[in-house]
């Protein structure tokens, strides 16, 4: 096997206010503005082409958000599912996944190209346990168990054509692959791509291109890696931050990438989180959007 390629990017700094755990970027395609969560806020972050940030806050712990077709957004709180309007500030309950008995909360989650909100949840334990698990969301309100046993449920994202949903475990340090039906997103059979070290990076939040090659946030290294589909790191992009939560494409190519960071002291001194960006020679698909 080859050994990957290292690439040091230029990186363009996107957000001057610190975020706590910034997460869950997506680009809007539609209006120019790139979305993300402030965990810890909690609140969602809104960016427009012109530098323009607004902040939204929230009423608990939000772990990601997906775009709606009536540009309303798909929100995961501890206290469950919501769809957020900008305009009003209004939320609208629609389900609570994981339910009030497992000391979890929702973490990573995307809408596929099924039109379904996916999101997983991960473990408040301490220490965490494997009381984790991955959902699948309908505009409807119904919630079905896709995936148990995990820790800190992570990683989603999906092929060019929709046939394949990847699916990342940050604590257990995996990465597999489902079959998948974009029409009815039914998952199939799934298998184990890859098992991270610490040095490679933690498998946080994730994005695929237009080659289907996959991008996964190494948080515990301060990289991004690019894998291939057989699960073999081709790319390591060494970043200016020590622990990057999730990249998405964006800017008006797709050949940019966001990527959000948490606050971290790995580097021997405190490091707010933020939003980098810079330009690959790689292009991205643009969002799927929740049937509601």
């Amino acid at each position: 096997m080859t050994a990957p390629r290292t690439i040091h990017p230029e990186v363009r700094p996107m957000l001057q206010q610190p975020l706590g755990v910034g997460e869950s970027p997506v680009w809007d395609e539609k209006t120019g503005y790139l979305w993300l969560v402030d965990i810890q806020a909690p609140a969602i972050v809104r960016l427009s082409a012109q530098g323009k940030i607004d902040s939204f806050r929230m009423p608990s712990a939000i772990g990601s958000l997906g775009l709606c077709r009536d540009r309303r957004i798909v929100v995961a709180l501890r206290s469950g599912i919501h769809l957020f309007d900008p305009a009003s500030g209004s939320l609208e309950f629609l389900c609570d996944p994981v339910g009030r008995g497992v000391n979890c909360r929702l973490n990573d989650g995307k809408v596929g190209p099924d039109g379904h909100f996916w999101v997983g949840s991960m473990s408040e334990a301490k220490p965490q346990v494997n009381d984790a698990a991955l959902y699948r969301v309908s505009s409807d309100g119904m919630a079905r168990t896709i995936a148990t046993g995990l820790t800190s449920s992570n990683g989603l994202a999906w092929s060019p054509d929709g046939r394949r949903m990847y699916h990342s475990d940050s604590r257990q340090c995996f990465l597999q692959a489902f079959d998948f039906d974009p029409a009815t997103g039914e998952p199939g059979n799934a298998g184990r791509l890859r098992v991270f070290t610490e040095e490679e990076g933690r498998p946080d939040g994730a994005a695929t291109d237009r080659d289907g090659t996959y991008w996964s946030a190494g948080v515990s290294a301060g990289r991004l890696n690019r894998i291939s589909p057989g699960g073999d790191i081709v790319e390591i992009y060494i970043l200016p931050v020590a622990a990057p939560t999730m990249p998405c494409f964006g800017g008006p190519d797709m050949r940019t990438l966001f990527v959000t960071s948490l606050s971290s002291d790995r580097s021997g001194h405190f490091e707010a989180g933020t939003v980098i960006a810079f330009d690959v020679d790689a292009e991205g698909l643009p969002p799927f959007r929740f049937s509601n």
